[in-house]
């Protein structure tokens, strides 16, 4: 049964979010249409900057992103308490980056207004405040604004992707990084890049240049950040998992280099020893970077986080499981 997205986002089970979206025409979101000859490879750039413009604007943290050639993967943390924190003035400022608000705001934060008046610009700064914290808000300004440059470009109207935005809620540490790792490897599965720091428009090229320089790049989204070199541990707010980068660049390059028959691309034939140092059996983590051959499971964590994330969006069943009797 097709759900409502707001029904598979439970702040009580995770923060974490895995977001897919896949363009409905020939001629590829990004990339060369070989039927026409027309080569969309500057629309990835769209999608890396906007990211940068959203990711300024809303309380929601990018882990990873993934531009390919008729789809895009990004894995999202939803900061619920940097939102709640902003000053009512803060949240009116940034939700106006973006729309144009109406005039009872623009005069309340001017300090025109009445009392009365002042209460009712208060309550959309509310709502607001809500929005900015919301995924499916998030994913609007996002898929709205790049069909709306590709239908420009294009010369033509109607739908440009193909369906809502896939959902799938990351449960605990190894889905997390699970995910993040399935799609850093996405064009090297799909042999479109050698090794990881080669993938254009991905984050995990964007992590390897910070290690190689100091340099900013103000045109790349900001990422939420791994836990420096040398800190043994960081508050679960500022990192991702509280995994330090080198060891995640170790992890995505020793998962890469696993040879899969339903994949074209890898990076070579050994393995290295950070999956035994997680505590993640390689054989297992391996088959869960596998797809099966089924819809994509709507959630990814241990078996507790699993029946509590189903009781928490209204489930009866996860992956086939039933909750009677668990």
């Amino acid at each position: 049964m097709t759900r409502a997205r707001y029904s598979q986002v439970s702040l009580d089970s995770t923060s974490y979010y895995h977001c897919i979206c896949r363009c409905v025409r020939r001629a590829f979101l990004c990339g060369q249409d070989h039927y026409s000859g027309q080569d969309y490879e500057h629309r990835r750039q769209w999608v890396v900057d906007r990211l940068a413009v959203l990711g300024e604007v809303f309380a929601i943290d990018l882990c990873a992103y993934a531009v390919m050639s008729n789809h895009y993967h990004v894995v999202l943390r939803i900061n619920q308490k940097k939102a709640l924190s902003w000053s009512d003035q803060e949240v009116a400022e940034r939700w106006m980056q973006l729309f144009n608000g109406p005039l009872i705001v623009k005069r309340w934060l001017k300090g025109e207004t009445e009392s009365a008046e002042t209460l009712k610009a208060l309550e959309i700064v509310q709502t607001w405040r809500e929005r900015l914290y919301d995924l499916g808000w998030f994913m609007k300004c996002l898929n709205e604004y790049l069909a709306r440059k590709a239908n420009e470009e294009d010369c033509c109207k109607g739908r440009f992707w193909e369906s809502r935005y896939k959902c799938q809620a990351l449960l605990d540490e190894k889905a997390v990084l699970q995910c993040m790792a399935y799609v850093d490897l996405n064009p090297v599965r799909a042999a479109m890049a050698e090794t990881p720091e080669e993938s254009d428009y991905t984050s995990i090229q964007q992590r390897s240049e910070s290690v190689m320089s100091t340099s900013e790049d103000n045109l790349k989204p900001t990422l939420l950040p791994m836990v420096a070199a040398n800190t043994a541990e960081a508050e679960d707010d500022d990192t991702v998992c509280r995994f330090r980068l080198m060891d995640y660049l170790e992890l995505v390059d020793s998962t890469g280099r696993a040879v899969r028959d339903d994949k074209r691309g890898a990076i070579s034939a050994h393995a290295a020893g950070v999956l035994d140092r997680l505590g993640i059996d390689e054989k297992a983590w391996l088959a869960h970077m596998k797809p099966k051959q089924q819809r994509k499971p709507i959630a990814l964590g241990a078996l507790d986080k699993l029946k509590e994330y189903a009781q928490m969006t209204g489930r009866k069943w996860i992956a086939g499981q039933s909750l009677a009797g668990w």
